[in-house]
């Protein structure tokens, strides 16, 4: 192996610039340089290590085998000269480097100094282009607008030289219909030739204008009649030629345009159509093709839709069979006129127009015809027979008619109308029934009314002739047996209203109107009502008044046989119960009128009350109110003689059962009876069992009134009534018993001052217990019984013994 030096000779060192560049990498560099050392470095080192006689020594050199010690890396100095050398060719290439970038700048100095003269001159170049375009643009500009001006005269000149043409074209159109009057042979051929219709027609057009403009124009400026002829007597031939032209090519198309309707042709009636429409705007061709539709000339067809909507029976089928009738006759309508529209687009250049002539003749014509027969108006002074529908089939007709006619013509409106305003010519076919109809439905319900009270007065005619078998006696004995009232007619009265007021809403279409006329017909139901019920509570108060007057007929005097005392009584009796019955129906008429006074409540507050103003509605709310007090006047009345009923038979009660001895037991040393005296028990029995009706149909105020004027009644009848009896002590206990059975009956009707009159007079009853010298001493804790327990005090047994008098007199003074 050679030496370290020698080795390190041997390794090039060489460094280009080529190796700086692309990817440089300073590691890949240094393994170019040091590769080649190291592998004889590795080579010595493996060949120390197979000899094995050296040992590492702690200094990192090698001991041999004699003890000699050599270097572990002994490539370190050539690598050491190596770095040496490279350092200074890297020296020498940065000087190479730094050199050419110095030249680099100078050649980039002196090549940018020459772009930009060569900018500077470009730029200058530039602004002389740019200079030189827009005055070539201005040029351009001017040239065309001067062209512009050339076509506006050379596009006036011809426009000039078409209009002399065609002014040359019409003047000799104009002498030919000039000629003579009449004569129409010699005109042009193109005034006769069928392929030309359009251009004969245009020019026809103008030349009549033309004509009748200087006819008017010659006959205002002309100072005299005779100059006005000269000048326009040529004119005045043509204007009367061209109407005749005119009327017979109109005439001719006319005939063209039927002729292609009836084939369907859809374009040749289109062309015609087109060529009419310069005659009158084309009205004359779109009212010739409206006039003859077959629904508008064919009898068949008027026919049909009576027959359809009324059938056999007329007007006698029903509402309902006629609503469905207009129904489908109103569908086949709107489905004819649905398809005529679709030939009207496909032919007329104005379409819209021809659909409103042709709506307008559908309304005008085809529905007025068949509401003419629905609506016949009745007479108001012989109004229609109830069992023929009355005056309430003509509104209900009048109603479906109004309605169903209605959707018509929003159906027709959507279908097409052009600008006729169809729900108005609908409202219009209407207005002479829409006048006179708040006084139909007042009449109507006046009608229904009358009709109603007879058939109930037939009834009860049919029902007093079912009942005249029934002995005269018994008969004799029996109230008047009216008809009661029945909510179920009420409801009617209610429900005939409510049915009004929907055709009100219909056919008022104005808030003022609605309201006028929602007030006349709710005014209607009120006068129903209140008479229907006031009638009801007089037959109820005849009752009452014929149970008086039986009572009145059977009082006999104190001097009469047995027989005839027991005849009267029996009689008495039968005048009682049917006194009694007469109470229990008038206290069900009262009910009976609550509860339909209530459902007319409840309409009002339901129905009525939406469809007014503020002032409309108080008003009604008055008119309500004094309807309503016109039945509670009825009402109170019938309500005061069933108190006298009650109390008549309370006093028969007491007349015939008190006895002298109930209060004047004798002192046979029995024990005293504590119980009620029997007339004590039949009064409040009876009273118990008439006032079960009172309590259940009576309410609230009426109810508090009639209890409290009746327990007052009561209250006076038994002071009244005991006046006539003697009291022992012992009576005195049991009048006191009486007078708490009678206080503990008031005590149902909740009157606190009933029930203080009870009590009190439960203390005066004391003046018949108490000895006559404690009588003072009942005045010091109540003396507001002091009036009725003096009158009491004198019905002592033992008044006029025990100088009980003397002692009041004294009792008097002192207070």
């Amino acid at each position: 192996m050679g030496s370290p030096k020698a080795s390190a000779a041997t390794l090039p060192l060489i460094l280009d610039i080529d190796d700086f560049k692309g990817d440089f990498s300073f590691d890949a560099l240094f393994g170019n340089l040091v590769n080649e050392l190291l592998p004889s470095f590795q080579e010595d080192d493996a060949d120390g290590a197979d000899g094995g006689g050296q040992d590492a020594l702690p200094n990192g050199t090698m001991r041999g085998l004699q003890g000699t010690a050599t270097p572990m890396f002994p490539a370190v100095e050539d690598l050491l000269a190596l770095f040496k050398d490279s350092c200074k060719e890297l020296v020498d290439l940065r000087q190479q480097i730094d050199g050419r970038l110095q030249n680099l700048k100078k050649e980039v100095e002196v090549q940018d100094a020459k772009h930009r003269k060569t900018l500077a001159e470009l730029e200058k170049g530039v602004d002389g282009l740019h200079q030189s375009f827009q005055r070539l643009d201005s040029r351009i500009s001017s040239v065309g607008q001067t062209a512009a001006k050339i076509g506006d005269h050379l596009q006036s000149a011809d426009s000039q030289r078409k209009t002399a043409s065609q002014t040359i074209e019409l003047i000799k159109y104009l002498m030919e219909f000039n000629s003579s009057p009449g004569d129409l042979m010699e005109l042009s051929p193109l005034f006769s030739d069928d392929s030309r219709v359009a251009e004969a027609a245009s020019i026809a057009q103008k030349l009549r204008s033309f004509a009748e403009e200087d006819v008017g124009t010659h006959g205002i400026n002309m100072p005299s009649a005779v100059g006005a002829a000269n000048a326009s007597r040529g004119l005045e031939v043509a204007v009367g030629n061209l109407q005749d032209y005119c009327n017979e090519l109109e005439n001719r198309l006319l005939s063209r345009f039927d002729a292609a309707s009836q084939r369907r042709e859809l374009s040749t009636m289109a062309e015609c159509a087109k060529i009419l429409s310069q005659f009158n705007r084309g009205t004359s061709a779109m009212q010739h093709y409206v006039a003859s539709r077959p629904m508008f000339i064919d009898v068949e067809v008027m026919n049909t839709d009576i027959n359809l909507v009324l059938g056999d029976q007329g007007l006698q089928a029903g509402p309902s069979n006629i609503a469905r009738g207009i129904s489908t006759l109103y569908k086949e309508i709107t489905d004819t006129v649905r398809k005529e529209a679709a030939t009207i687009m496909a032919v007329f250049p104005s379409p819209n127009d021809v659909m409103s002539i042709l709506v307008q003749r559908v309304l005008e014509q085809r529905v007025s015809t068949i509401l003419d027969r629905l609506l016949e108006k009745p007479s108001l002074v012989n109004l229609p027979p109830v069992n023929q529908g009355g005056l309430l089939l003509y509104l209900r007709i009048f109603a479906v008619a109004y309605e169903k006619t209605e959707d018509l013509a929003k159906e027709l409106q959507s279908v097409g109308c052009g600008d006729l305003d169809a729900e108005g010519l609908t409202e219009s076919l209407f207005l002479p029934h829409k006048d006179e109809y708040p006084e139909y439905e007042q009449a109507s319900l006046q009608q229904l009314y009358q009709s109603k009270t007879e058939e109930l007065r037939a009834e009860a005619q049919q029902q007093s002739e079912s009942t005249g078998t029934i002995s005269r006696s018994k008969a004799a004995i029996s109230p008047s047996a009216g008809q009661q009232i029945s909510v179920t007619i009420v409801t009617e009265f209610v429900r005939w209203n409510e049915e009004a007021i929907s055709r009100c809403t219909l056919f008022s279409s104005q808030p003022a109107a609605l309201a006028g006329n929602v007030r006349s017909v709710f005014a209607c139901l009120l006068g129903q009502v209140s008479q229907y019920l006031t009638e009801g509570l007089e037959r109820a108060r005849e009752s009452l008044n014929e149970a008086a007057a039986l009572r009145d007929r059977f009082v006999i005097g104190a001097s009469v046989s047995r027989r005839v005392a027991a005849a009267a009584a029996s009689a008495a009796e039968a005048a009682a119960a049917a006194g009694e019955s007469s109470f229990r129906s008038f206290m069900i008429a009262v009910q009976r009128c609550a509860s339909s006074v209530a459902i007319l409540q409840q309409y009002f507050s339901n129905t009525i009350s939406r469809l007014l103003p503020p002032d409309a509605h108080a008003a009604s709310l008055e008119e309500m109110g004094t309807a309503v007090s016109s039945v509670e006047g009825a009402a109170q009345k019938g309500l005061q003689q069933c108190i006298e009923t009650v109390m008549a038979e309370v006093e028969r009660l007491l007349s015939a059962e008190q006895k002298t001895t109930d209060y004047r037991t004798p002192d046979d040393g029995n024990a005293p009876d504590h119980r009620p005296t029997n007339a004590c028990i039949r009064v409040v029995a009876y009273l118990s069992r008439v006032l079960e009706s009172a309590f259940s149909a009576l309410e609230g105020l009426n109810k508090q009134s009639f209890l409290t004027d009746l327990g007052n009644r009561l209250h006076k009848g038994l002071i009244n009534h005991w006046q006539k009896f003697t009291f022992s002590a012992s009576g005195g206990l049991r009048l006191k018993r009486d007078i708490t059975e009678y206080g503990e009956f008031v005590r149902s009707f909740n009157a606190p001052s009933i029930d203080e009159n009870f009590e009190l007079l439960g203390i005066v009853a004391n003046v018949f217990i108490v000895a006559p010298e404690s009588l003072a001493s009942l005045f010091e804790g109540t003396p507001s019984i002091r009036k009725d327990a003096l009158r009491f005090i004198q019905l002592r047994d033992d008044f006029k013994i025990a100088k009980i008098s003397s002692m009041l007199n004294s009792f008097k003074m002192d207070s």
